[in-house]
């Protein structure tokens, strides 16, 4: 018994998947095409991936916010969780990887689901703004560039409804969230959302050492 959260080594790590993991065929095929290109880091972990999923089934989400989409794991995970009216806007940049993740979403049968908005993300979510649509997504996933957090947390929490979940990866980004004086901007912003994050009376807040750490916020 401990009362802190546990170390897991490789063989840990591997039998909490052999006894958790519901893949299937096309994600893992995916995740491997994935860990052969040079960016493969930006990949979440499959563990996280069915997080995701669950925490879609579990709040009743209809609309999700995604930015940072690369090979379209995360939204692929969350669109097959999704009710069949549901929909996923994906925001990235241009990149070779946007045929990857059209490609799978369209073998997976979920391709309607997602939209894919190319273009800085910042710009994207407040062109939402704008057009009317704050309060309407149910979940917003951040994974994208570190040093834009704090910018995207008032974003997303302006596009979320009340009783909506804010979910950012990355939040214990290697453990270099500890380093004193970072020189990476990254490193800096992700120390400042957390910190933010502990004491902003807007959000109910948890973070998860899931991955490379989840910090799961709902929109009171």
């Amino acid at each position: 018994m401990t009362t802190r959260t546990l170390n897991l080594d490789d063989a840990l790590y591997q039998y909490l998947l052999d006894v958790s993991l519901r893949d299937t065929p096309l994600k893992a095929r995916l995740r491997a095409e994935t860990a052969a290109l040079p960016m493969a880091r930006w990949q979440i972990a499959p563990e996280q991936g069915q997080f995701l999923a669950l925490l879609v089934k579990l709040t009743g989400a209809r609309r999700i916010l995604e930015v940072g989409t690369f090979t379209g794991y995360s939204a692929l995970c969350m669109a097959e969780a999704l009710p069949a009216e549901g929909s996923i806007l994906c925001c990235d940049l241009a990149g070779d990887y946007n045929a990857t993740a059209r490609s799978y979403w369209r073998e997976a049968g979920v391709e309607t689901r997602i939209e894919l908005r190319l273009g800085p993300a910042l710009e994207t979510l407040e062109a939402l703004e704008r057009d009317g649509q704050g309060g309407s997504f149910d979940i917003a996933f951040i994974d994208a560039d570190k040093a834009n957090y704090p910018r995207y947390l008032e974003q997303a929490l302006t596009l979320l409804r009340a009783g909506g979940l804010l979910i950012f990866d990355n939040v214990l980004w290697s453990g270099r969230v500890l380093e004193r004086q970072p020189q990476s901007e990254d490193t800096r912003a992700i120390q400042q959302l957390n910190l933010a994050l502990k004491h902003d009376e807007r959000v109910d807040y948890s973070l998860l050492p899931l991955g490379d750490g989840m910090s799961l916020c709902r929109k009171r």
